[in-house]
C-alpha cells in the first residue's frame, strides 16, 4: 500500500471532520445566526444525555460478545495505557508551558484521549480494502477490524467518560472558584477606592469580609466530594468520598450506556431478543442507532461555532500548542510501539498482525470529539478546545498516514 494512497485514506476522515466544522462556525456567525451559543448548548445537553448513550449502547451489544472480551484482554490494558501515559505526557506539557490554570484540564485531556471509535471505523476498514495490504483477505480483514474497532469505540467511550470527564470538571470547578475569587477581590478594590469613601469603609467591615469568604467557597461546599478538606477527615471518609466520586463518574448516561451495553451483549439470551434483524424487539436497536447517528453530526456541528469565539479571541499559546502536537504525534505513538510489541514478546497478544496494528493506532489518533462536549457542558475551555482541535486535526492527516506506515511496515 503506496504512501500516497495511505496518505488519501487517513485524510478522509480528517476532511469530513473540518467540512462540517466549517458549516457549524458559518452557522454560527452573527449573519445566519444558527448556532448561537444557547442553542450549542442545548444541543450539547441532548448529545450527552440521549445521542452519546445510544452511540455507545448500539456499538457494544451489537459487536460484543463475552469470549470477545476475554480474548481481547489486552486492549483494555492499551487503551488504559494510552490514557495514563498520554496523561503524564500532557502533564508535562502543563508544567512546561503553564497555560491558565482553567485550561490545564483541557490540555491534559486532549494529548491522552483519542477519538477511539470514529476514525478507526473509517481509516481500518479502508487500509483492508486496499490491494497489498499486509492484513490478508480484503472482507475477512474488513469484518475482523470492525469488530476491533467497536471493542475500542466501547472501552475509549468508558475511560473518556470517567478519566477525562473528571479531568473536565475538575477544571470548571477551578475556574469558577478563580472567578468567585477575581469578583469578590474586584468588588473589595472598588470599595476601597471609592473617592467618597470614609475611613472606615477602606478595610472590609466584618460582615463583608464574611460575604466574600462565602462566594469565594461556596463553589468548592457545592462539589464536596469532589474536592473535600482531606486534612481534618478521617482515613475512613476519604475513602467513601472516593468510592462516591467513582460512582458518580460512572453514572454518567454514555458509561452507563457502555456497561449496559457490554451487560447485553455478553449474555445472548438477552441479546437474541434486542440485538439482530431476527430479534422480536429488534426495533428498540433500530430505534437506539437512529438515534446514534445523530452524535458525530451534532457534535461536530457545535464544535465549529465555538470555534468562531476561539478564532475572534484566541487564548491558548502558540508554544503549548506545539507542545501538544509533539506530545500526541510524536512522543505518544513510539512508546506506543513498545508497549505493543513488548507485550506480543511476551506472549500477552493473539497473533493477528490486525489486532496488533489496531493497538499502535490507538496511540495515535487525534482528541475524541466527545471532550467538545465535556467543556460546552461545563462552561469551560469551549474557545479553547475548538482551536486545539482545529489544528490537531489538521496536523493528525499526516501524523496517522507517516505512523500508519510505519506500524504496517513493522508488522509486514
Amino acid at each position: 500500500m503506496g504512501f500516497w494512497t495511505l496518505l488519501e485514506v487517513a485524510c478522509m476522515p480528517i476532511f469530513q471532520v473540518l467540512i462540517i466544522s466549517v458549516l457549524g462556525a458559518l452557522m454560527a456567525t452573527e449573519y445566519w445566526n444558527l448556532l448561537p451559543l444557547d442553542a450549542r448548548k442545548s444541543i450539547n445537553r441532548i448529545v450527552f444525555v440521549v445521542f452519546t448513550p445510544a452511540l455507545v449502547f448500539a456499538n457494544v451489544a451489537k459487536t460484543i460478545t463475552f469470549g470477545d472480551i476475554v480474548s481481547w484482554w489486552f486492549m483494555v490494558v492499551n487503551i488504559g495505557l494510552t490514557f495514563l501515559v498520554g496523561g503524564i505526557l500532557g502533564w508535562i506539557v502543563v508544567k512546561i508551558f503553564k497555560p491558565k490554570p482553567y485550561q490545564e484540564g483541557v490540555v491534559i485531556a486532549t494529548v491522552s484521549s483519542g477519538n477511539l471509535g470514529n476514525l478507526l471505523l473509517i481509516l481500518v476498514p479502508a487500509i483492508c480494502n486496499e490491494d497489498g495490504n499486509p492484513f490478508g483477505d480484503h472482507s475477512v480483514c474488513k469484518t475482523t477490524g470492525l469488530a476491533y474497532v467497536s471493542f475500542s469505540m466501547a472501552l475509549g467511550n468508558f475511560f473518556i467518560w470517567t478519566y477525562s470527564y473528571q479531568l473536565i470538571r475538575t477544571s470548571s470547578i477551578r475556574w469558577k472558584e478563580l472567578q468567585a475569587a477575581e469578583e469578590a477581590e474586584e468588588a473589595s478594590r472598588r470599595r476601597n477606592t471609592d473617592l467618597d469613601a470614609d475611613e472606615e469603609t477602606h478595610l472590609l467591615k466584618g460582615e463583608d469580609e464574611e460575604q466574600a469568604a462565602i462566594v469565594v467557597s461556596e463553589t468548592s461546599v457545592n462539589h464536596a466530594i469532589v474536592a473535600p478538606d482531606e486534612s481534618n477527615m478521617p482515613f475512613s471518609h476519604k475513602v467513601l468520598a472516593f468510592f462516591r466520586q467513582i460512582l458518580h463518574e460512572l453514572l454518567a448516561p454514555p458509561t452507563v450506556a457502555a456497561i449496559v451495553g457490554f451487560f447485553v451483549g455478553a449474555i445472548t439470551v438477552i441479546k437474541n431478543i434486542i440485538i439482530g434483524d431476527d430479534a422480536p424487539l429488534h426495533v428498540i436497536e433500530d430505534s437506539i442507532t437512529q438515534l446514534g447517528n445523530g452524535t458525530i453530526p451534532c457534535i461536530t456541528l457545535i464544535l465549529g461555532g465555538n470555534l468562531i469565539q476561539g478564532l475572534r479571541k484566541p487564548t491558548i499559546k502558540v508554544p503549548t500548542l506545539l507542545g501538544m502536537i509533539i506530545a500526541k504525534y510524536v512522543v505518544l505513538p513510539a512508546i506506543g510501539i513498545g508497549i505493543v510489541t513488548g507485550a506480543d514478546k511476551l506472549g500477552l497478544l493473539p497473533s493477528d498482525s490486525l489486532f496488533h496494528f489496531v493497538l499502535m493506532l490507538q496511540f495515535t489518533l487525534p482528541p475524541a470529539m466527545n471532550i467538545g462536549t465535556m467543556t460546552q457542558l461545563y462552561d469551560v475551555g469551549e474557545a479553547e478546545c475548538s482551536v486545539i482541535f482545529l489544528w490537531m486535526y489538521l496536523v493528525a492527516a499526516l501524523a496517522l498516514t507517516v505512523w500508519s506506515t510505519i506500524f504496517m511496515w513493522i508488522l509486514s
